[in-house]
């Protein structure tokens, strides 16, 4: 939780720019209870129209703040789009965050019904999208056979995104890019009792075998890899 003098901050940002606001949402690292000495103030404003929406960045009172300025049409829009990335980064914003302000009521009911969709999971990948997963991993490991120092490292590096991204979202977790995907694979660890975000970094490092070993692993449950009889439809 957000330590009172940030809440107040935030809150100043929201009544110095947005007078109008009929809600507001503190999100993000502080408070989760994980921010550093460079984290921003993540701020998800809600208007009735103009200038929302847009994405605004800034230094307030020594702070960098990050503000997401939004109607509900806006708000919902980027959720859904989200949704369809399997990557919750909106609805965390407004789930879990602390309400700033609320003028009606609507910044606590949209709160829970954006944190009900965070818990309730993403939708399951369809066939086409675990092949594709399948398909672009099956490269990557190939890849990763014939190349060594900085080529190895590099297709390392791509190679545990796309295998976490199958592990999460396979099992009907969110996923995430960044240190958000590494946070996705923390908590999907927390709650199996697997090591995941630390064995898959610790073999990108590595020189040896075990990066693809566990990566097949991650793939055995769908199939392993594919390569022959692979085929997906364009969409024009």
């Amino acid at each position: 939780m957000a330590d009172t003098e940030l809440m107040d901050l935030a809150r100043a940002v929201v009544s110095e720019l947005y007078p109008d606001a009929r809600a507001g949402w503190l999100g993000g690292s502080v408070v989760r209870g994980d921010a550093g000495p460079t984290s921003d103030l993540d701020i998800t404003v809600l208007l009735d129209g103009p200038p929302a929406p847009l994405r605004k960045s800034l230094v307030y009172a020594g702070w960098p703040v990050e503000l997401f300025v939004h109607t509900e049409e806006s708000l919902r829009f980027f959720a859904d789009k989200d949704q369809a990335r399997r990557q919750p980064t909106m609805m965390r914003l407004v789930g879990e965050s602390v309400v700033l302000v609320d003028l009606d009521g609507l910044g606590e009911r949209l709160q829970r019904e954006y944190l009900a969709e965070v818990k309730a999971g993403p939708k399951p990948l369809s066939a086409d999208e675990l092949d594709l997963l399948r398909y672009t991993i099956t490269n990557l490991l190939d890849d990763l056979t014939d190349a060594s120092g900085d080529a190895r490292l590099a297709v390392a590096s791509v190679l545990w995104q796309d295998a976490a991204r199958l592990l999460l979202t396979g099992a009907g977790h969110w996923s995430g890019t960044g240190k958000g995907l590494l946070r996705e694979v923390v908590a999907y660890d927390v709650a199996r009792g697997t090591d995941y975000a630390s064995s898959l970094l610790d073999e990108v490092r590595a020189s040896d075998d075990r990066l693809v070993e566990t990566v097949d692993r991650v793939l055995a449950p769908y199939g392993g890899r594919l390569f022959g009889g692979f085929e997906l439809a364009a969409q024009l």
